[in-house]
């Protein structure tokens, strides 16, 4: 709850009093390992917080998932096409590990919106979270080979490779599982000359 708060406090000063109006209009929720927490199809009517855990954007194409993102502790997710304009997602997010989240249903914030209209900030920052995150994956895939795409995860986010199974790793990079075990090889080799 703290990391929420505090994340929120980076753009906005909040009182107790707002602070317990906040805490009043979200909802904990734990998923297991590989449980799905929204599916496309659906509208989405909810912004999430992850407090712990790993959640994996994914795309179903022709029954193939795609990769496109991962999301960790202290990030914003949402299905903002969807969430804004009330039509079916596309895509689906998925708890990679045991995942923490804190969820705002739309009706939750615009009911926290009536009484505390600086906390506009909560949809904001999950959009712009969302846009950035799009700029991120499209620069990369436009700009970069995957072996370059694969040292800046390295780079970024590490932490991934322990967390995350490598097929989806190989999905978000855009390569098969036997193209990642290459370049992994390669950059290994590279690193130690």
């Amino acid at each position: 709850m703290q990391r929420l708060i505090d994340s929120i406090k980076f753009y906005v000063s909040l009182n107790p009093n707002q602070i317990k109006l906040l805490k009043n209009s979200i909802e904990k929720k734990t998923y297991k390992k590989q449980e799905i927490i929204f599916t496309q199809g659906k509208i989405s009517d909810k912004i999430y917080f992850i407090s712990q855990g790993c959640v994996r954007l994914f795309y179903n194409v022709d029954g193939i998932n795609k990769t496109a993102f991962f999301y960790t502790e202290g990030q914003f997710i949402c299905a903002g096409e969807s969430y804004t304009y009330n039509i079916p997602a596309v895509e689906n997010y998925q708890a990679v590990e045991q995942t923490e989240l804190y969820e705002f249903t739309k009706s939750k914030i615009e009911e926290l919106l009536n009484k505390v209209p600086k906390m506009e900030v909560i949809a904001r920052i999950a959009t712009e979270n969302e846009l950035i995150t799009c700029q991120k994956v499209i620069a990369s895939f436009v700009t970069k080979s995957a072996e370059e795409r694969y040292i800046d995860l390295l780079n970024t986010q590490g932490e991934l490779f322990q967390r995350v199974p490598q097929q989806y790793i190989a999905s978000f990079l855009g390569v098969s599982p036997e193209t990642l075990s290459r370049i992994k090889k390669r950059v290994h080799n590279k690193r130690l000359t």
